[in-house]
């Protein structure tokens, strides 16, 4: 009852309500469990005796603790098996189930489900693999009675684009995270080459449950540089609770309660004007691009220079980012058909400047910007 009050109460405000969704394992004292054995993994006495950590006793039973192939096994949760044909028809009616009380679902780790990385991790252990893939039937299943119904994956291991072909909606674009948090604007860059068709199903974030806090990851202006990207580019955007007031302290997500900390006042005003800024149908169903950007032959700071635009009829918008601690200057071609027409008027939407630039010269010499380390603009553009 709650939580359908709750989803109503969203419903007005036109937010749509998301639930975790774990596929891979489950707690060891799951009706599952006793009901029905064969959803698992299994192993033996000689398993529990060589390898304690990665096998449980539950009842007489011995079943198979929940495990990446690249960490050790999670103690506390048994592992299902996704080559189960039963399994995968009771993974179907909970979602058939789920989906009349929610709107979508988060899939923790889900490329762990896939049919190559299940079979690699449990070899034999878990039995014939199956012709189709897990998400291959499952998704197809709830979409059919549920066409709206939103299937996100937390995905890793560059594994994105296979879950797309099966059917996510969006993936985790954990590369674009680790290229901001250690790369460069080189490695940015080419992340955004990608095809527009895979980059649109892509969910962007600066801080999620498993990574450090966004103000401890990164220092206060390379966070305001980061998170201007992951909030204009497209695909789907994610803010983590606590992530616009500049909490540090990352909680298991066992934890029920958090320490009180002192709000980053400045960083919450930051975030208010970056989501007002984005908060417009264009950066949804607009028409994005990368654009190209030059410098000259002494100087070659262009390259720590991001920058795209978005534009839908005669709205336009032109972001760039310096992702370095060095100064840059740069050209920028946005490439719009009338670029190079009549007068343009560019107002930053998070600073408030404005500027006045002749067309004529922007269609052929591109916008002059310069800009100090980690520092942006977020134009919005009007032709006089």
């Amino acid at each position: 009852m709650g939580l359908a009050a709750a989803r109503q109460e969203l419903a007005k405000r036109k937010i749509r309500l998301s639930l975790d969704f774990v596929p891979n394992h489950v707690a060891s004292d799951n009706p599952w469990v006793g009901a029905h054995p064969e959803y698992f993994v299994r192993g033996n006495s000689d398993d529990l005796k060589n390898a304690p950590g990665y096998y449980l006793d539950v009842h007489g039973t011995i079943f198979a603790c929940g495990r990446d192939p690249y960490f050790p096994a999670w103690q506390d949760v048994l592992q299902l098996n996704a080559f189960d044909p039963n399994l995968r028809r009771a993974a179907i009616e909970t979602l058939n189930s789920l989906a009349g009380q929610c709107d979508g679902v988060r899939c923790d780790m889900a490329m762990l489900l896939l049919n190559s990385v299940f079979e690699r991790t449990w070899g034999s252990r878990a039995g014939q693999k199956l012709a189709m893939d897990y998400w291959r039937q499952v998704i197809p299943s709830i979409k059919s009675n549920h066409p709206n119904f939103l299937f996100i994956a937390e995905a890793y291991w560059d594994l994105e684009w296979e879950l797309q072909q099966q059917g996510f909606d969006f993936c985790y674009d954990k590369r674009l995270y680790d290229r901001l948090e250690h790369g460069n604007a080189e490695s940015v860059g080419l992340h955004l080459h990608a095809d527009l068709a895979f980059q649109t199903k892509l969910l962007r974030f600066l801080e999620n449950h498993d990574e450090p806090r966004a103000a401890t990851a990164f220092s206060r202006e390379k966070e305001e540089a980061a998170a201007l990207v992951t909030s204009t580019l497209p695909g789907a955007r994610l803010f983590h609770g606590g992530q616009f007031e500049g909490r540090k302290v990352r909680l298991p997500v066992f934890l029920q309660r958090r320490p009180q900390e002192l709000v980053d006042s400045s960083l919450q005003v930051f975030y208010g004007n970056l989501l007002k800024a984005i908060n417009k149908p264009i950066f949804r169903d607009g028409t994005w691009s990368l654009c190209e950007c030059a410098g000259w032959p002494d100087n070659a700071s262009f390259q720590n220079l991001v920058a795209w635009s978005w534009h839908k009829e005669s709205e336009r918008y032109l972001i760039a980012v310096n992702l370095s601690d060095s100064p840059v200057q740069a050209q920028i071609f946005a490439g719009w058909p009338d670029f190079g027409q009549g007068k343009w008027f560019l107002t930053d939407l998070l600073s408030g400047q404005q500027y006045e630039r002749d067309g004529t010269e922007l269609g052929k010499s591109g916008l002059y910007v310069g800009l100090a380390p980690w520092k942006y603009h977020f134009f919005q553009c009007f032709r006089h």
